[in-house]
């Protein structure tokens, strides 16, 4: 990344799926600087795009115009104690989620859910959908109470359910068309522990557990499960939450290394390049890879639990899908995969969310299940992504927002039912399009529309 106070710069994301070149590269100090640039881009008829962590798999801050970094705005703003127990802490827009999760946990504070990685920004993981798992619990957004944000005609407007809650309702998830999130007040809870079991299982004890009532599945507070294609072995997390002060010694070091950076870092880039040099040896390379999982459990603090190093490049697709949908689907890519052979040293990831009400959540009003499909960054991933999205398509699936996907703005209006509303409130706030790129086109459609 290159940068000039005054000047342009080249952005690029984390998986080397996007790049911006803009003609405008500034990193705001505060609120004010927001206001400015914003100002300044409709005066000169150029478009607002903002940036925190870059691990949207797609397009989504790309621009041309001015590109905000807002990682200077990330300081904690207040803390406000509730009865219960959590409290409404209100952050800067730029602060990364793993600074979010220390300082929360010096407050006896943390996130109720968190996905797997910890880099983005908290406006950037809101935004574009990010959930973790947990089947009853929500994502990210879910978790926000208030936003402030500043809007095309350069005003600062705080927003929640009690003032401007359509606004609220757009801004929480929504893609960064609304305007510039500079500030996010999310619900925190009393810090708690995650009795962490994982082990290995076969492929189809874990497809008779999905539709159980009283599996392992139903009665876990989050379940992750990673299946490698061509083998039936199946790395199940089981993540159950306890008080805080039952939260035993870390893991040993070493066999944290062994575990997080050797085998699912190191050795993994290792057999992934033997993939990409001879796609044949895949599914005798992913059977390796499977015997190699071992168990194991161990009691931490939940951000401890829930963040994995993921240090392997890589791309992704991921889909939302009705909960009672995810055996058949499993199964139907478990088929393509072994009829058609194609080189997959990835495995597949399966995850769970609560229903919500957010507008734009992949798990707007239906109980989901997650299937993440991943492809090394050195193989060719689109035959592979094409057959899941039509796999997933028959089943309504939802495409996770900050993901590779083949979707447009017309069927994605037809998986939304809060679609219209969303778009009327864009229009409403910035019916010039000024916080629009290709991308919002794409899969929301046109501003102003």
């Amino acid at each position: 990344m290159t940068t000039s106070p005054a000047g342009g710069g080249t952005w690029r994301n984390w998986s080397g799926t996007a790049s911006a070149h803009a003609l405008r590269f500034w990193r705001p100090r505060d609120v004010d600087d927001v206001v400015r640039a914003v100002r300044w881009a409709a005066r000169q008829g150029l478009r607002v795009r903002a940036v925190g962590g870059g691990h949207s798999f797609t397009d989504a801050a790309v621009t041309d115009g001015v590109l905000l970094n807002l990682d200077r705005l990330a300081g904690i703003e207040a803390v406000d104690r509730l009865p219960d127990g959590t409290a409404h802490v209100t952050v800067g827009a730029g602060i990364r989620l793993r600074a979010l999760n220390r300082e929360l946990a010096g407050l006896g504070l943390a996130m109720e859910n968190l996905g797997d990685i910890d880099k983005q920004s908290i406006a950037g993981a809101i935004s574009t959908g990010t959930h973790g798992t947990g089947a009853r619990f929500g994502g990210l957004a879910t978790q926000v109470v208030g936003v402030r944000m500043v809007t095309a005609d350069g005003e600062v407007r705080d927003a929640d359910r009690a003032r401007s809650p359509e606004l609220f309702e757009a801004a929480r998830l929504g893609l960064g068309a609304v305007g510039v999130l500079v500030a996010v007040t999310v619900r925190a809870v009393p810090a708690f522990a995650l009795l962490a079991r994982e082990e290995v299982l076969e492929l189809g004890e874990v497809l008779e557990a999905l539709d159980a009532p009283d599996s392992w599945v139903a009665t876990t507070d989050h379940v992750d499960m990673f299946w490698f294609p061509f083998t039936r072995r199946t790395l199940v997390k089981r993540n159950q939450r306890v008080p805080a002060a039952d939260a035993g010694p870390p893991l040993a070091p070493a066999r944290r290394w062994l575990d997080d950076e050797l085998l699912a870092n190191g050795i993994f880039e290792v057999t992934n390049r033997l993939a990409a040099a001879v796609p044949a040896l895949v599914p005798a390379v992913n059977a390796v890879a499977a015997r190699a999982l071992s168990g194991r459990t161990y009691c931490a603090p939940s951000a401890e639990v829930f963040v994995s190093p993921r240090r392997v490049r890589f791309r992704e697709m991921e889909y939302g899908l009705p909960r009672p949908a995810l055996r058949d689907v499993v199964v139907e890519v478990d088929a393509w995969l072994r009829r058609t052979r194609e080189p997959v040293p990835f495995p597949v990831e399966i995850r769970f969310a609560a229903a919500d009400d957010v507008w734009l959540s992949t798990a707007h009003g239906r109980d989901s299940a997650y299937v993440a499909v991943h492809q090394y960054h050195r193989l060719p991933h689109a035959r592979y992504f094409d057959a899941v999205e039509t796999v997933v398509a028959a089943v309504d699936g939802r495409p996770h927002w900050g993901k590779l996907h083949g979707l447009g703005a017309d069927r994605l209006a037809e998986l939304y039912p809060r679609m219209a509303d969303f778009r009327a409130v864009r229009a409403a706030v910035d019916p010039g399009g000024l916080f629009a790129n290709a991308y919002t086109d794409r899969v929301l459609g046109p501003a102003g529309r």
